[in-house]
């Protein structure tokens, strides 16, 4: 009996995590390691690099962004549970000095610091989220979407599903 409440709560808040996600930009759908990596090698990410990840769910894309690709790496994630989940695994990875975790959404963030901005969001969530990449990031930063594109930013290329975008002095506050 106790075991059965106990799963009941265990469910009751993972449901409630997925729809809270949804609701607020988008579903937790985890990137696959294999688009990771190619998300990040698209954006020739490196040691001197700064890498946000909008919406950072598990953590995937700023765990290999610090670990394979030697970057800094800071993840917005606005669902408490992933966010305790990434403070968690970071910890335990001991890759503290490389990666910070903010809990809260990623429209409030301020984006400014970073190098590169990778993201699978929706469509709708891409298309708002547009304006405020064109105005914070700086000349030369790139953003990479997971299958979303944004139709007024510059794309550069696409590799099967992953869309690199590089922001000009046109876009991008300096």
């Amino acid at each position: 009996m106790w075991l059965a409440a106990i799963a009941c709560c265990l469910m009751a808040i993972l449901i409630l995590s997925v729809s809270w996600t949804d609701v607020r930009g988008a579903p937790w759908v985890p990137t696959s390691m294999r688009m990771v990596r190619r998300m990040l090698t698209l954006a020739e990410v490196g040691p001197d690099d700064v890498v946000y990840d909008l919406g950072c769910g598990d953590g995937r894309m700023i765990i290999t962004a610090a670990r394979r690709y030697g970057a800094r790496a800071v993840g917005i994630e606005i669902d408490p549970l992933r966010y305790l989940w990434c403070q968690m695994l970071i910890t335990i990875l001991r890759l503290r000095k490389r990666i910070r975790i903010i809990y809260g959404d990623f429209f409030g963030a301020d984006l400014r610091e970073a190098d590169v901005v990778t993201c699978y969001l929706l469509q709708s969530t891409n298309d708002r989220l547009e304006e405020k990449l064109r105005t914070e990031l700086r000349s030369g930063a790139r953003v990479v979407s997971n299958t979303f594109t944004f139709d007024g930013l510059d794309a550069v290329r696409s590799e099967k599903g992953a869309w690199l975008y590089r922001c000009s002095g046109n876009e991008a506050a300096s």
